[in-house]
């Protein structure tokens, strides 16, 4: 005799469906389309083709004015633009003003280099600056021309002034630490701010890559040994590039800078309790921070607003004012250290 089923048909019927329901996939990426081998840019013969433009005339005199040379003009294949490669008197170019500091180590090293070569074959970019030149790219190997005693240095020179800033964005001549690449985002939003008031941080969002820096960088200017990485990540879920002008938004973000300090210094002073109450590692100030994070728990984009910057740094401060030493076990220490959180 057959078995009867004690649910009722629906319920069974529900149930055998459940059973065979597949679960919903999830929707595939979307592939990134690959342009048509040699479909983009211009052919060999037509980076040589068309007039110059009065802009690059312009420049060329510039150029000629500052003691330099022009060795060629061209059309640059990918987005047909008019670049002129220069010989320039190396002592009538600089770095731009809001670069990061000089590593004499890298800089030594490639003077070092250079000569067992016997050849400068990587032009630097450059770009006008009143009667002389700037580069964003080139700020070591100056350096190791100018030890090397050389005279003049080789340039792709750009018309367009506003393209080091880009150009800066995208430099990878030597890895940036975050106290590198937030200085460096500072000093350009600074420079910016005098050169081109009415940008907001919205439209040069691609230059200054992550409105966190720009906080970050006016922290380390006013504290060389500022610990930005213990808060990078906090900042970085609440902050975000102002619709504002530069010269405005400035202001905002020097009072956040100032609370940030604020902040590091109450978790310094936790820090202290806990050595106090015996605890000798590297890694304190990360257990405090992460202790007193009020956005620990919550998934980035849990919620559709980002948190607001000051009432996070209010719940921080508070925090590390009332961080309790005796709430931190040896083993908390020990886990941390196996993470590889440490202080800056």
């Amino acid at each position: 005799m057959a078995k009867v089923s004690s649910k009722t048909p629906s319920k069974a019927a529900g149930a055998a469906k459940s059973k065979t329901a597949k679960a919903p996939s999830k929707s595939p990426r979307k592939k990134k389309v690959k342009a048509e081998a040699g479909s983009v840019g211009l052919t060999a013969a037509e980076c040589s083709e068309g007039a110059l433009s009065t802009e690059m005339k312009q420049l060329a005199a510039a150029i000629g004015s500052a003691g330099g040379v022009v060795l060629a003009s061209y059309r640059e294949p990918l987005g047909g633009y008019w670049v002129t490669l220069a010989a320039l008197p190396i002592d009538r170019v600089a770095p731009t003003p809001y670069q990061r500091e000089l590593s004499k180590t890298h800089a030594d090293k490639l003077a070092t280099v250079i000569p067992k070569v016997g050849r400068f074959l990587d032009p630097i970019i450059a770009v006008q600056d009143g009667d002389r030149f700037i580069t964003p790219n080139g700020m070591h190997r100056l350096s190791a021309l100018t030890q090397l005693g050389a005279k003049t240095v080789i340039a792709l020179v750009l018309p367009e002034p506003e393209i080091a800033f880009r150009i800066l964005a995208l430099n990878t001549e030597k890895a940036h630490t975050l106290r590198d690449k937030a200085m460096e985002v500072i000093r350009m939003a600074r420079a910016l701010a005098e050169s081109a008031p009415s940008k907001t941080e919205q439209d040069m969002a691609f230059e200054l890559e992550q409105p966190g820096y720009i906080t970050l960088g006016i922290c380390y200017e006013r504290n060389s040994r500022f610990s930005g990485g213990a808060y990078q990540s906090v900042v970085a879920r609440c902050d975000e590039f102002a619709s504002k002008p530069i010269a405005t938004s400035l202001a905002v973000r020097e009072a956040r800078a100032a609370r940030l300090i604020e902040l590091d210094e109450a978790v310094a002073a936790a820090v202290t309790r806990l050595k106090d109450a015996g605890f000798n590692s590297g890694y304190l100030k990360p257990i405090v921070v992460a202790r007193i994070n009020p956005l620990r728990f919550v998934k980035p984009g849990a919620v559709d607003a980002k948190p607001d910057f000051d009432r996070t740094l209010d719940k921080m401060i508070d925090g590390a004012r009332k961080f309790d030493a005796s709430n931190v076990r040896a083993q908390d220490v020990a886990l941390a250290a196996s993470m590889g959180g440490s202080e800056e």
